[in-house]
């Protein structure tokens, strides 16, 4: 990740000021134009950009406006001529983290810079820790330590705990899966629906498919009651089959129709022939 973004139309300044930064230890990707910049800002994220306001097409202030936008939290550094002293003052008021004014030292422009990256760094540390303490404020199992795996971990299941598609969890036995799939459901907005696990491999294969689409009065000998199955009862909420492999090969197949459809039909009487 680029530590700055400058942004000058003449090239010499580009020249002059990356060679600064690179002397303090500032890795400065450069731009000519601000179209160039919003480009890249599509691949990485700066910890700080600076621009001329004054620029052929897109303005610093158009970059300003974007980046308070759509790249939240990121400083802005205008660089200004005498005459847009107040353009960068009502700059500083619509977000801007800072003005300096042409002409200038590149110490002065690194010292403003290094100040901002370390504004950012502590932007984004305070965003983890909130991220953290959410995660250690909700109900049900914690998923514990501070390896940067388990950081990763933690931080995959707060972004993909609300989505809707289906998830796919890999790992040996004792790992922890459960685990896992018990945390994404704390974490999502089913949280108050149910959560049910379902041990496939430990089901009868020929009470598999009762037990999770439910069955209708009469489906088989000993079926004396509609039942719903576990599906059902998970509606609204998580349901985690573990060891799915286990599940014989017809009920995989009619699985993956449900999940591809998000229906169920319950196991119904075989209707008697004439």
């Amino acid at each position: 990740m680029s530590q700055v973004f400058l942004i000058d139309d003449e090239s010499d300044i580009r020249i002059a000021l990356e060679q600064s930064f690179e002397l303090s230890d500032i890795d400065a990707r450069c731009f000519a134009s601000v179209e160039d910049a919003l480009l890249a800002l599509k691949q990485e994220t700066p910890l700080a950009i600076i621009s001329d306001i004054r620029l052929p097409g897109l303005s610093g202030l158009d970059l300003l406006n974007t980046v308070s936008h759509h790249y939240t939290g990121i400083p802005v550094i205008l660089i200004t001529g005498h005459g847009d002293i107040s353009m960068a003052v009502q700059a500083i008021q619509d977000g801007a983290y800072d003005f300096i004014e042409k002409p200038f030292s590149a110490e002065r422009l690194i010292e403003i810079t290094q100040r901002a990256i370390e504004k950012r760094h502590l932007t984004l540390e305070n965003e983890q820790l909130k991220r953290s303490l959410k995660a250690s404020q909700t109900l049900g199992p914690r998923i514990i330590g501070d390896t940067p795996v388990i950081q990763t971990l933690r931080e995959t299941i707060g972004m993909i705990a609300d989505t809707d598609a289906d998830i796919l969890l890999f790992g040996e036995t004792g790992t922890g899966k459960e685990l896992v799939a018990r945390s994404l459901h704390e974490q999502s907005s089913r949280r108050d629906a149910n959560f049910v696990a379902v041990n496939c491999g430990a089901v009868p294969e020929n009470l598999i498919e009762s037990e999770l689409y439910g069955h209708e009065k009469g489906a088989f000998t000993g079926a004396e009651n509609t039942r719903i199955g576990k599906f059902e009862h998970a509606q609204g909420g998580t349901l985690f089959l573990d060891e799915i492999e286990s599940m014989p090969m017809q009920a995989q197949i009619r699985l993956l129709r449900v999940l591809q459809e998000r229906a169920i039909e319950r196991v119904a009487p075989i209707p008697s022939s004439l």
